[in-house]
């Protein structure tokens, strides 16, 4: 490897856990079925995410098919993968995701069990990122050092982390296989011009190739060492954000042998077990008096899914799959997106009016020119995502730093609750800050 790129990597190299002391006997260490962190990874389009959650966990997550036709991630993708540890190699090299250690072919032993949620870096496709940051515990920040940094989506993508409360980060400078010495110490240093001034002015910045599995073990280190599990408290209510929505059953399947419908998604808080009776809400959308109106969803909880395993319980962590009593019809073609479950009658408010507490960024974000925030407008559409749902507000009411807005589609949330508020700019929506739900 070129001096110059291994003194960026010595300069970032991360001290060793104190958990190097296991033994072999721990080797057997039996895992939860479920991860037990959400990890993002976020970026500019084409800056190597979804190559990056393939080295790590050995799954494409673009299966979508217009997203093989375009290159580029679509939907959130999740992945999951179980960090291990050498027991005997030292340093960076001890650390992998493969069961056998490639250095000295000792059984690696298991660490934890986590997940990957890879979301889109398009512009376009900023409310899908906005929708997987609400479940991301820490995230990975990829910056490709072939390009300027930061690029517009890099931008957009931080201050979306800071807005949505992930505290965590850890920065990935991808591609240093394209780019001469000189190129790679030049965009390091762009880096920590960019995060000097945000909270994420200390974060690691880890140099790697994914395409060529350069440096996955350092990364791997950092993982083990900046994101700590998070605390969960299994006594609060459940509360699962649906991100997909899908009939499983096969054209011609027989009447007596259809299955129910499957909601894809995550669990913020709480437990789900086999057997639950759940609700949705906002629900599915009817006609009352020529008025589109929003009935919550009961069902029952058939079977559950983590990471192609099927489980009696679920908590917080990676991605699950709940196979529900709902008619196919209802839940096909991710219809049910942007929905809340939980226990019967134990979720919170469905608004279709809602007031907000407003802070705005004092810059545009995301853009090539960073024009100053204009303050909202009467009558302005804007977009508002909030856990896995996006809707459009029409401004209706105004005074000081609160706004009232007439939604589109109705949401389901708490109070205090974040919502980030998108407007219209140059003909996209454009990140401007945020509101708290009042």
């Amino acid at each position: 490897m070129p001096k110059k790129k291994k003194e960026i990597m010595d300069k970032e190299e991360v001290a060793e856990k104190k958990h190097s002391k296991k033994t072999d006997s721990q080797a057997d260490v039996k895992l939860a079925e479920q991860p037990v962190i959400n990890i993002g990874l976020i970026g500019h389009v084409d800056h190597g995410k979804t190559t990056l959650t393939e080295r790590l966990s050995g799954k494409w997550t673009d299966t979508h098919s217009e997203e093989i036709k375009r290159g580029i991630t679509i939907r959130l993708g999740y992945a999951n993968t179980i960090l291990r540890k050498c027991p005997k190699c030292t340093g960076v090299k001890a650390y992998t995701v493969k069961e056998t250690c490639s250095h000295c072919n000792s059984k690696s032993i298991p660490l934890r069990k986590i997940s990957f949620v890879d979301a889109p870096g398009h512009e376009s496709l900023m409310a899908t990122m906005l929708a997987g940051a609400t479940i991301m515990d820490a995230a990975l920040l990829l910056i490709g050092a072939n390009e300027e940094c930061p690029q517009p989506q890099t931008q957009e993508h931080l201050m979306a982390l800071e807005i949505m409360g992930v505290k965590n980060i850890i920065i990935v400078q991808n591609k240093i296989d394209l780019v001469s010495d000189e190129q790679a110490i030049k965009n390091y240093e762009q880096i920590k011009k960019f995060i000097e001034q945000t909270p994420y002015k200390d974060a690691p910045i880890i140099p790697i190739s994914a395409q060529y599995n350069v440096n996955i073990d350092a990364l791997l280190e950092a993982i083990e060492k900046y994101f700590p599990t998070p605390k969960r408290d299994d006594s609060l209510e459940p509360m699962m954000f649906v991100a997909r929505s899908f009939d499983v059953n096969k054209p011609g399947t027989e009447i007596e042998s259809l299955s129910g419908g499957v909601l894809g998604g995550s669990l913020k808080q709480g437990k789900l077990k086999v057997g639950d009776e759940i609700e949705l809400r906002p629900g599915y959308m009817t006609e009352e008096k020529n008025k589109k109106v929003w009935k919550p969803i009961t069902t029952k909880i058939i079977a559950l899914e983590t990471g192609n395993a099927k489980v009696n319980e679920v908590k917080p962590g990676g991605s699950i799959g709940v196979l529900t009593e709902l008619d196919p019809s209802i839940v096909k073609s991710d219809s049910l997106t942007g929905n809340v479950v939980g226990l019967k009658g134990k979720l919170p408010n469905v608004y279709y009016t809602i007031k907000l507490e407003v802070k705005l960024l004092q810059r545009i974000v995301g853009t090539k020119k960073e024009d100053i925030v204009e303050p909202i407008k009467m009558s302005e559409t804007l977009m508002l995502n909030i856990n896995s749902a996006a809707t459009v507000g029409i401004v209706t009411g105004m005074s000081k730093n609160i706004i009232d807005c007439t939604l589109k589609l109705p949401i389901c949330a708490e109070k205090g609750a974040r919502i980030t508020i998108s407007r219209i700019i140059s003909g996209k929506f454009r990140l401007i800050g945020y509101g708290i739900l009042i």
